[in-house]
């Protein structure tokens, strides 16, 4: 997003990545419904986003800052000036971490900014300057960045990525959140990784031209996997009317809870590949359902190297229900052989 990428075969040596030929495998939407999109930032000046609905676009991205120190010039009017104009917009913070700890430190800046601000798409991070840093530096410092805006502001974050990226860098831990990804050329991002069942944005081209705008921009697709509540937190689950779906979830196993169908479950969310469901994913639940059946206890025996960090993500749950559930009065100090349940 208006930095120069890393080319594959760069970050290739960089990082050490060997990859043999594969077929390529294109990554669908995930749902399948799809909303015309772009993402700006100050390089886009003064926009006329009121041009910008009527030419058909639905979905804007707007550039909150970058690192821990700099707001985006354009951030606050952008934001208001798409709302005016009846389009849904959301905020991306370019992060330039080289540590954990800056990680949480950049996450913590962008949770500020936008916390006062009506957004309907989940807050993205953009973190794509891997240079000097392994990947597994990279994944821990995503991570971090995740969790802690993820914790800050109640939502499920969005990952924006290329496709080398997410083929070859991200590991299964950040393929437990929504995938943003950038790919030009081809008709649908080529990822095959297997970490998403597909994604929820498509940045398809850099050079778009969009009535309203002065000069190139991003242009994508977005599906309902983008957006939150309007008020910019995820709804909480209430049993008869949402879940929100955790890792290791299916839909037959969510129907059973509620006394429901898989058909009726597909029908009532638009579900055109039953499937196909995700992590933090929130599912209605068509009036008429029974109370859900207790989910049977499942607990986790903690392993040399764990955090709760983690561990609350795997399960889909949060370091604080973990804590409650476990009695733990410092969730930093768990052990190898601690048996924890699981909320």
């Amino acid at each position: 997003m208006r930095r120069q990428r890393i080319c594959a075969g760069a970050l290739a040596l960089v990082l050490g990545v060997f990859c043999l030929s594969a077929p390529a495998m294109a990554l669908g939407p995930d749902p399948e419904k799809t909303y015309r999109g772009i993402d700006v930032s100050v390089y886009q000046g003064d926009i006329d986003f009121q041009q910008v609905r009527e030419s058909g676009v639905e979905v804007v991205y707007i550039r909150a800052g970058e690192g821990s120190g700099y707001t985006d010039p354009y951030f606050a009017a952008n934001a208001e000036k798409a709302g005016q104009a009846g389009l849904r917009y959301g905020f991306y913070l370019y992060v330039t971490a080289r540590s954990e700890a800056e990680a949480r430190t950049q996450a913590a800046f962008f949770a500020g900014l936008i916390q006062e601000k009506e957004y309907h798409c989940r807050p993205a991070m953009d973190f794509e300057d891997f240079s000097g840093l392994s990947i597994r530096e990279v994944n821990a410092i995503g991570l971090a960045f995740m969790e802690e805006l993820e914790e800050r502001t109640g939502v499920t974050p969005v990952l924006y990525s290329d496709a080398y990226a997410a083929d070859h860098v991200w590991g299964s831990a950040l393929g437990a959140y929504p995938l943003w990804a950038a790919d030009y050329g081809p008709s649908e991002p080529d990822i095959t990784s297997g970490h998403w069942a597909g994604w929820a944005g498509f940045q398809y081209a850099d050079d778009g031209q969009v009535p309203g705008i002065r000069g190139r921009v991003d242009l994508d697709h977005f599906t309902g996997a983008i957006f939150v509540e309007k008020d910019g937190g995820d709804p909480e689950p209430t049993p008869e009317e949402t879940y929100t779906v955790r890792r290791g979830d299916t839909l037959w196993a969510i129907a059973r809870r509620y006394d429901t169908t898989v058909a009726v479950l597909a029908q009532a969310n638009g579900l055109s590949d039953p499937a196909r469901i995700f992590p933090g994913q929130v599912l209605r639940i068509p009036y008429g359902g029974e109370d859900p059946e207790p989910a049977p206890e499942e607990t986790y025996t903690v392993r040399h190297g764990d955090t709760l960090w983690a561990i609350a993500r795997r399960y889909g749950t949060t370091v604080a229900a973990l804590a409650q559930v476990n009695g733990l009065s410092d969730p930093a100090r768990i052990y190898p052989g601690q048996v924890l349940r699981i909320p």
